[in-house]
């Protein structure tokens, strides 16, 4: 069974940076990964993904500010998020991915609180 594991998150002030880290166990093969948030009384939406092959793609509100990263020896996925905005501000999640579906049930997550 597939574990996710996020960190890294934490309260920084707008204009600020943070590494967000997902460990993922109980599987061969690192595919397709995905972060994704969810504010305070708003659904869950995908920010941004990572094939296998280290194809990325970002929701329009994070581009140029946030980079997904992997590393398949550590099964390990990366968020490095700079420029923060209030807007940021959300439990932040990994999952394995097909297309913009999770496949795997959810972690703790990680919280993101961006001040003003």
């Amino acid at each position: 069974q597939v574990q996710l594991v996020e960190s890294g998150g934490g309260l920084v002030q707008a204009g600020g940076s943070l590494r967000l880290s997902c460990v993922v166990s109980g599987i061969i093969r690192l595919n397709a990964m995905g972060w994704y948030r969810q504010a305070p009384g708003k659904q869950r939406e995908l920010v941004a993904t990572i094939t296998g092959g280290g194809t990325t793609d970002y929701t329009d509100s994070v581009k140029g500010r946030f980079t997904i990263s992997r590393d398949n020896v550590k099964n390990t996925v990366y968020l490095q998020m700079n420029s923060l905005k209030p807007e940021d501000t959300a439990d932040y999640y990994c999952n394995v991915v097909a297309g913009s579906r999770p496949l795997a049930s959810w972690g703790q997550g990680t919280q993101v609180t961006v001040s003003s």
